[in-house]
């Protein structure tokens, strides 16, 4: 077994898109559109097969979680990207577009070097070497 995909529901699915095809190097899908149910999605995909399916409909709110503290429910999607030199330039370019970095890179306890950002939308992301 293992996990087909993860599903992200977005406020701006062309911002979220792009910012993880620049950031991550994502393929995506074209945009799939059910009108009847006002529903559009992306599955964008990374380099090793996994998928990230980008979700939008109109009774998404703009109330989305700080994800600064802690909270209960999905906590962070983990990328790994390379090597810590990888980690480390990816981790300034984000900052350098105006991304908010909640950890600088680093050597974790449980043996990852990694750093901690926030999308577009405010959801944790790990970058990991």
């Amino acid at each position: 077994m293992f996990i087909e995909h993860v599903a992200i529901r977005v406020k701006n699915i062309e911002k979220m898109r792009s910012f993880y095809q620049k950031y991550f190097n994502c393929i995506s899908n074209e945009k799939y559109t059910n009108k009847a149910k006002q529903f559009e999605s992306y599955f964008l995909v990374f380099e090793n097969g996994a998928r990230l399916e980008l979700i939008k409909t109109p009774d998404t709110t703009e109330d989305f979680k700080k994800n600064t503290g802690q909270s209960s429910g999905l906590n962070h999607i983990a990328i790994r990207i390379g090597d810590k030199d990888s980690v480390d330039k990816l981790t300034e370019k984000i900052q350098k577009d105006g991304y908010t970095i909640l950890e600088k890179p680093r050597e974790t306890g449980d043996g990852y070097y990694e750093s901690s950002i926030l999308d577009p939308e405010h959801n944790r992301i790990e970058i990991i070497a």
